[in-house]
């Protein structure tokens, strides 16, 4: 499938600011003086932008400069400047898969440090999302904003056309499978888009808390143990049943495919109900409901975060620090970006607001809100380790070897897992 046909969400999310590529925010500031400068990516930019309307009202005095491009040409524009502190921004926004990567480094400010104090703040946010900001030192390096708990969407219509309950999809990983057959078999609709979906969550699910989804705390390859096998063997039962359509999420074949029913299942983040209903699927609207991920499964699909880059102008570090506040920890500015944005607050103030008891009409009235809000201070902490992205790509190959080749699974994993120690040890 070529790349150029791709239904990207980040597509969906630039076609939405009409493709601003930059912008200014704040009252011009005295002559000679350098901007304060913000480097985000739709849609945070902006929320940027909204809270800097308010914040020129205390501090007249700063000018603030929004840069913006579109989410993959922002963050390989900051892993450029951060590796070679030529064009650094005094703020940088950055998604979660990124902050990894980056909090590996050194490229980001110490806001543990006493300059700073950001532990001061870390009960303020749920738990999860703070301890994701942490470094190897357990040092905090930025700040979240905004998170993504992860749920299941189902459409209710296809459950009852086929005779299933909600309880039948969220059982247990093989209960979800099984439901899957008998939903193809009534309903003709599949249970999910693509296969890789469900062997992500099976392997996520049975990730102890603190440790990555590939690697141990000690950095150990452990791609050969029993929440691997139970996930290539479940992918497996699903490919040979024709339950999967085979089409990639934010493609156009899979949109087509939720606006006719005919994919019965999603997992996906919070944001995902507003994806589809104000872009996707709109004309599924009341159609779908949501439920906690089987096996209680938590976890968190994205998230936004704000740091200081460590080679940033000094001088501006203590004002960039006084932004980042006021981007992260102002109730009233967290819950207008989620009724604006989706932007699910990682504050925990802000999650007490009337408005999550608030039905949510593309759900058919549920308050999905509270069952987002249940995960969200329930997703546990996944360390993030420097080969994450090569050992996702090796398993996936092999996972590609198991479903187009019949490659035996034990083998399948015990060939990723040399082939990750062997990087390792370079």
């Amino acid at each position: 499938m070529s790349a150029s046909h791709a239904f990207s969400r980040r597509h969906l999310l630039a076609a939405s600011l009409g493709g601003a590529v930059g912008g200014v925010a704040g009252p011009v500031s005295a002559a000679g003086s350098r901007p304060l400068t913000v480097a985000a990516f739709p849609l945070v930019d902006v929320i940027a932008k909204d809270v800097l309307k308010g914040w020129a009202q205390t501090r007249p005095d700063v000018r603030v400069e929004v840069m913006s491009r579109q989410y993959d040409d922002h963050h390989t524009a900051m892993t450029t400047a951060l590796s070679t502190s030529g064009h650094l921004p005094d703020v940088i926004a950055l998604e979660t898969s990124y902050l990894g990567r980056f909090s590996l480094g050194t490229g980001l400010e110490d806001l543990s440090a006493p300059a700073f104090g950001a532990e001061r703040f870390k009960d303020r946010f749920v738990s999860f999302a703070i301890d994701t900001a942490r470094n190897r030192d357990g040092r905090l390096v930025a700040m979240p904003t905004d998170i993504g708990p992860g749920s299941l969407f189902y459409r209710v219509d296809l459950l009852a056309q086929a005779g299933l309950k909600e309880a039948d999809l969220t059982h247990s990983w093989e209960s979800y499978v099984a439901a899957g057959a008998q939903l193809k078999a009534r309903t003709g609709a599949y249970l999910i888009g693509d296969v890789r979906l469900l062997k992500d969550m099976v392997v996520r699910a049975g990730t102890p808390a603190g440790e990555g989804q590939y690697f141990d705390r000690q950095g150990r390859a452990q791609v050969t143990s029993p929440r691997f096998v139970r996930a290539f063997e479940l992918a497996r039962q699903v490919r040979q049943q024709g339950l999967d359509a085979r089409v990639e999420v934010w493609f156009n074949d899979w949109a087509e495919m939720l606006k006719r029913g005919r994919l019965a299942t999603e997992m996906s983040g919070c944001w995902m109900a507003g994806q589809m209903a104000n872009w996707v699927a709109p004309g599924t609207a009341g159609k779908w409901r949501v439920a906690q991920l089987p096996e209680n499964t938590f976890c968190a699909y994205g998230g936004t975060y704000y740091a200081i880059p460590r080679r940033s102008a000094p001088e501006k570090k203590q004002l960039a620090w006084q932004l980042i506040q006021e981007l992260t920890l102002d109730r009233q500015r967290q819950l207008d970006a989620f009724r604006s944005q989706d932007a699910f607050p990682a504050l925990l103030a802000a999650q007490d607001d009337a408005f999550f008891d608030q039905p949510v009409p593309f759900l058919g009235g549920q308050p999905a809100r509270v069952l987002w809000r249940e995960a969200a201070r329930r997703i546990p902490v996944m360390k993030m380790h420097k080969q994450h992205k090569f050992a996702e790509e090796v398993v996936n190959a092999e996972l590609d070897n198991v479903l187009e080749y019949g490659k035996p699974i034990a083998k399948a994993l015990a060939d990723a897992q040399a082939l990750l120690v062997h990087r390792a040890n370079r």
